[in-house]
């Protein structure tokens, strides 16, 4: 009956994969005096060195005598056994090293709306600080609505995706990044353009035709669109942003992205000390599967202030 091995060696150190080298030297060398010339040591070292082997491992592992070197039959499944141990160890090494090694291959990023322009996510700077890290890596940017930019990470079709925060799904994890304040505005030609603050301007604001994004990003957007006469559906903000120029319709905006019209003079936040919300902007990733240099590497560069 075979011993058992496992409770008889315990722990595999330095120590054992030093006498294991040997005994391959040994083994592939056909006995003592060849392996002199391979490992460079005397034959009374590596006969001490096999015996400590031997004695660690509590089994007889050659045979040495008139008839030349042998293996004993553990001996010769000890030398199977070593072999798929130093390859793993190779491998493990070889792994390792490829770590240092140059990045390649693709960084898949989608977004939201307006997220990539806006100044608050640093987007911009990141992408510049990664390609200089990872000059290998391409970089792909595109803009996907709300549920798509969901799914294709969910699926593994992209590995970042920055949204508006509004749910949590079970398969995502979610990384905070800042939070853009939105109020409502409205055209220069638009008749509320020039309204003074008054006891009827609430009731205008809530008549007037409001151009909206089709989707409640949380449950303070809701509240706010709740009692509004929401007359037009446009998810894009650059679509939206269109309608509201128009002067026909009125809509919530990211104050960032609508500051240059505004300091232009082509549109005006409406009672912003009421018609306001804060829209949380974080970046998702997959909970599962393998853990991707390339994304950690750009969340590393991203957070820098």
């Amino acid at each position: 009956m075979k011993k058992d091995l496992k409770i008889r060696l315990g722990q595999i150190g330095d120590y054992e994969i030093r006498l294991l080298k040997v005994f391959e030297a040994v083994v592939e060398s056909g006995g003592f005096s060849a392996a002199e010339r391979e490992l460079s040591i005397g034959r009374s070292t590596i006969s001490t060195h096999i015996a400590n082997l031997e004695g660690r491992l509590n089994l007889k592992l050659c045979l040495r005598g008139r008839g030349g070197f042998s293996l004993t039959e553990e001996g010769a499944e000890v030398y199977e056994l070593m072999k798929t141990l130093l390859s793993a160890l190779e491998g493990f090494r070889t792994g390792v090293n490829a770590l240092h090694v140059s990045l390649t291959g693709e960084l898949r990023i989608i977004a939201s709306d307006a997220i990539c322009m806006d100044p608050q996510s640093g987007l911009s700077p990141a992408i510049a600080r990664f390609s200089e890290a990872a000059p290998s890596v391409n970089v792909l940017l595109d803009v996907r609505p709300l549920s798509d930019i969901e799914r294709m990470v969910l699926n593994d079709e992209a590995d970042i995706g920055l949204i508006p925060y509004h749910r949590q799904l079970t398969g995502l994890d979610y990384r905070r990044l800042y939070a853009d304040a939105c109020h409502i505005y409205c055209s220069r030609t638009h008749p509320l353009f020039n309204a003074k603050p008054s006891p009827q301007l609430r009731d205008q604001i809530l008549s007037s035709k409001i151009v909206h994004a089709g989707i409640h990003t949380s449950p303070e957007v809701g509240a706010q669109l709740a009692d509004m006469n929401k007359a037009a559906i446009s998810y894009f903000y650059e679509a939206r942003l269109a309608m509201i120029l128009s002067g026909a319709y009125i809509g919530f905006m990211p104050d960032a992205y609508v500051q240059r019209h505004v300091e232009a003079g082509d549109l005006c936040a409406l009672v912003p000390e009421t018609k306001q919300y804060s829209l949380e902007v974080c970046a998702i990733t997959r909970t599962y599967g393998r853990a991707k240099r390339a994304r950690e590497l750009f969340f590393e560069h991203w957070m820098i202030a």
